[in-house]
């Protein structure tokens, strides 16, 4: 009789305190936020608080610690009374997870709205960053092809480009020589000075190189001659000295020009005369009196003192022989003067 007493009081005491709870907690909800005015707190009845009192125990000190820290966080206080509202179907530890929940749904949204409070910064690479790299990165492309294409040019100038200004010392080409003309008459170097000359080794039996030699020869001479007024002798020297008889060159230069003069001799002559001009030459395929004379392709400009001045390839035309020689014969002169 004195337990049923007892629980009865203890029971009443509970329910008491629950409702002076919901009046409390509707009083300061009021107070610290106008929304949560609407929230209705259900009504607690003597049964519900005898099945269970173990339960709403622990909820009331939980909500109690709540409402005595008068939190200002609104997201905070209505976690805090939605736990309350679901701690008599839920039981203790229900109450206790939905707090921890609530609690960190507060603290999400506080940081929420720290977040959209920030201005929200762009990305380290704007659009107009990237356009700026890509046009310094085209400006920088072509300018390394203008630079790659002016250094092939300079490069393929100079390689083409006519070599201006007198020849650095002097070659040891040309010497003393004695040989017989195409009219039968000895001459010698000494016969050829005071005046311009370019001398040609070839034979009389070449098919084809000695010929084209001298065509171009005499076409440049006459060139030399109109572009200048320089008088040029054409010097025509047989390598072939045992043909070349001088009848067989007075009839070979008079095919080419009437002002080329054709020498020959004995072999020695010849010989040291080839020598003196470093002139390469020998016999090659020999039948019989049939064979050919396999020399050097090149011609001598010598000044009026029979001293060398320059010597030209195959690879010229009759224009740019012309052209070369006087542009030799005027820088010569510049030098001399």
């Amino acid at each position: 009789m004195a337990s049923a007493f007892s629980r009865n009081l203890r029971h009443r005491h509970i329910f008491n305190s629950l409702n002076s709870l919901r009046r409390l907690s509707k009083s300061i909800h009021s107070l610290t936020d106008v929304s949560l005015q609407s929230s209705r707190i259900p009504s607690i009845s003597p049964d519900f608080v005898a099945q269970n009192q173990y339960r709403l125990i622990g909820a009331y000190s939980l909500n109690h610690r709540f409402l005595c820290t008068a939190t200002t966080n609104p997201a905070a206080n209505q976690s805090s009374n939605s736990n309350v509202s679901a701690a008599p179907s839920s039981g203790s530890a229900e109450s206790n997870s939905g707090n921890s929940n609530g609690g960190g749904q507060g603290s999400g949204g506080s940081q929420n709205t720290s977040q959209q409070g920030k201005p929200i910064r762009g990305g380290p690479v704007s659009w107009m960053s990237f356009f700026l790299l890509l046009c310094t990165g085209a400006g920088l492309l072509f300018y390394y092809e203008r630079e790659k294409r002016r250094h092939i040019e300079g490069i393929n100038n100079a390689s083409t480009a006519v070599r201006q200004g007198p020849s650095v010392g002097k070659a040891a080409i040309g010497g003393p020589f004695n040989l017989i003309d195409h009219n039968g008459k000895s001459v010698s170097d000494k016969d050829f000075m005071g005046k311009w000359n370019i001398f040609y080794f070839g034979f009389t039996h070449c098919p084809d190189i000695c010929p084209d030699e001298l065509q171009k020869l005499a076409l440049a001479i006459d060139k030399i001659k109109e572009k200048s007024g320089i008088e040029v002798v054409p010097v025509f020297i047989s390598v072939d000295p045992e043909r070349d008889t001088v009848e067989q060159v007075s009839e070979y230069v008079k095919e080419f020009h009437p002002k080329l003069i054709g020498l020959t001799g004995t072999p020695d002559e010849i010989k040291k005369t080839a020598r003196a001009y470093r002139v390469y030459y020998m016999k090659t395929d020999e039948e019989g009196s049939d064979y050919l004379v396999d020399h050097s392709i090149v011609m001598y400009l010598m000044d009026p003192n029979m001293q060398f001045v320059k010597f030209f390839g195959k690879n010229l035309d009759a224009t740019s022989l012309a052209d070369g020689v006087i542009q030799e014969i005027k820088q010569h002169k510049k030098a001399t003067a």
